[in-house]
């Protein structure tokens, strides 16, 4: 494992006064996440914030019901990636619980159509004979100024839905609902773009009601909670209080057999049990078998099974999706052992690493190369991008993954000032970004990217930092703790899961797999024997029996043979 300096989250030395029924140790680290008060943890569907309060709600609104009234041609544009899949699935089922009868859906291929709305899939609907009257983007939109300005000129009317940040200029559509749009007040920036859609349904369903057009009996929209669960989770945004209640109320329904039967299939063939099932759960486990998809094939089979409704076809495509998992993970190991060579190759440069890595292999897959730039960052924590050949040979497509400290399409932004029509595209977002180059000019980027990112960093950022919640008492290291943390969530991105660091003898240890470290573990503040797997370690690891070692860990309850007991699941370890 890379070294990583292990720093503490400051923790109250006295749990807070509030939250008197839950144990103090939750009360730590609930506060220690900045939590403030017994409101935040209440994740009642009333504690939602308003959807009155988005931008554009209201006229795109008007024109959903102006559809419904109609029955005008409604087509919903996905994304290819799990918050794009959810959020069509979401948009067609609650559609058509609101009355809607005539709706579809299209996403746009990775590889040949490029992401969003764009002039080239209008005219193919026009080609297809299938212009809609109206189109809702879902997860996209919010920088389509071609694509938009072609669908007026087709005569079709445009409800963009997103949650991307803007830029200077916004299509020209006839209704923007995007809570980071300039002059939204809405209270939840971190909506993912399934919520965003699901606010627009809950403000239509509203509006029929008063107007006397909901069909009876009335449409249960929290029927399609655990999509928005699965989506919020999928696409990493920062789970403030908004986005916890998504969470959490998605999950309850998941864990008492209500979820859509596809999402129950993906969990079904992953070995999960719905009703034990976390947050981390959807973002490794179901997330993943979604997004396989639109990485290595399309993203429809994705979405067909999030739409399925009998358990056998749910079933059958959850499978395929499944296998298409094994493929990526097969594609993904196969380019990271490659990107292990070209990182040797550069380790021998008489100045280490490149602070900013700029990856290239002719045999690399296009919808992959963003899990390998993640990969990559982990192991060296430096910002990484990751080229492979574009649909035109005399391209590169590229997918870039940052550490804290750098924003990555600001640097990509000074890589562009400084060396004008370098980068033929570009955008993203402060962790990450996509771009398109000429293969020619790879050598031109390499050198300036490093140098736009030392322009950026210090040295010490790109020390890699574990933060923790500091050590757990005696008392606490046992299996309760284990069900008490896992049942305390929703955890995730800006409202981590918790993560605790100490010193252990280790009694023995081996691998299992061929890369999985197995121990026997005593705590040198005294209790229990515990058992710990650190997970890819590889099977060169040092003899820990005879150093003990320092070990991050998060507790966890495994089950094995009928039998639950305590393991900790090693996130680090060092030599103590």
């Amino acid at each position: 494992m890379t070294s990583r300096k292990i720093l503490r989250r400051p923790m109250p030395a006295q749990p807070p006064a509030w939250g008197e029924q839950l144990p103090p140790l939750l009360r730590r680290l609930y506060a220690a996440r900045g939590v403030s008060s017994d409101a935040e943890l209440s994740y009642t569907l009333k504690h939602l914030a308003s959807p009155m309060q988005l931008r554009g709600i209201e006229r795109a609104v008007e024109l959903l019901s102006e559809a419904i009234r109609q029955q005008q041609s409604v087509m919903i544009l996905g994304d290819f990636d799990a918050d794009g899949a959810t959020s069509t699935a979401v948009a067609m089922l609650g559609l058509s619980m609101l009355g809607l009868r005539r709706v579809d859906f299209r996403v746009p291929s990775r590889f040949a159509d490029g992401y969003g709305l764009t002039p080239g899939i209008l005219h193919r609907l026009q080609e297809d004979g299938a212009l809609p009257d109206l189109l809702v983007t879902v997860d996209n939109g919010i920088a389509a100024l071609d694509g938009v300005r072609v669908a007026r000129e087709l005569g079709v009317k445009v409800v963009i839905t997103d949650h991307h940040l803007a830029g200077e200029q916004l299509p020209d559509a006839d209704a923007i609902v995007n809570p980071n749009q300039p002059g939204c007040e809405f209270l939840s920036k971190n909506a993912a773009g399934v919520g965003v859609m699901f606010y627009v349904l809950t403000a239509l369903r509203r509006h029929l009601r008063e107007q006397g057009l909901l069909p009876q009996p009335e449409p249960n929209l929290g029927s399609l909670l655990d999509l928005v669960a699965l989506g919020t989770v999928a696409d990493v945004v920062p789970l403030d209080h908004n986005n916890r209640i998504f969470v959490e109320q998605g999950l309850r329904r998941i864990r008492q057999g209500e979820a859509r039967p596809g999402i129950l299939a993906l969990l079904e063939v992953a070995g999960r049990d719905h009703t034990q099932i976390s947050a981390t759960d959807l973002g490794f486990v179901v997330g993943p078998r979604l997004n396989a998809a639109g990485r290595l094939d399309d993203m429809s089979v994705g979405i067909a099974c999030l739409l399925a409704d009998g358990r056998d076809e749910a079933r059958r495509l959850a499978t395929e999706l499944d296998t298409f998992n094994r493929e990526r993970r097969n594609i993904e190991r196969e380019m990271k052992s490659q990107a292990q060579d070209l990182l040797a190759d550069l380790s021998l440069d008489q100045d280490g690493l490149p602070w900013g890595l700029a990856l290239f292999d002719s045999d690399w897959h296009q919808g992959v190369i963003g899990i390998l730039a993640a990969r990559v960052r982990e192991q060296t924590h430096r910002p990484v991008v990751a080229f492979a050949p574009g649909e035109d040979d005399q391209e590169l497509k590229g997918s870039a993954r940052s550490i804290p400290g750098l924003h990555i399409r600001d640097a990509l932004a000074v890589v562009d000032a400084r060396h004008p029509g370098l980068l033929k595209k570009f955008g993203g977002h402060a962790m990450a970004a996509g771009m398109t180059i000429a293969r020619e000019d790879l050598d031109t980027f390499v050198a300036a990217f490093d140098a736009a990112v030392r322009d950026s960093l210090q040295a010490e950022d790109l020390e890699a930092v574990i933060t923790t919640d500091g050590p757990l008492q005696p008392q606490e290291l046992t299996l309760d703790t284990a069900l008490l943390l896992r049942r305390a969530g929703p955890w995730g991105q800006h409202f981590p899961e918790p993560l605790f660091d100490g010193r252990f003898q280790v009694i023995s240890q081996r691998i299992v797999g061929e890369n999985h470290l197995k121990l026997v573990l005593q705590p040198d503040h005294g209790g229990e024997v515990v058992d710990g797997i650190a997970f890819n370690t590889g099977p060169e690891v040092p003899d820990y029996t005879r150093t003990g070692a320092w070990i991050v860990y998060k507790p966890d309850a495994n089950t094995f043979r009928g039998r639950t007991n305590l393991q900790l699941l090693i996130d680090y370890l060092e030599p103590a």
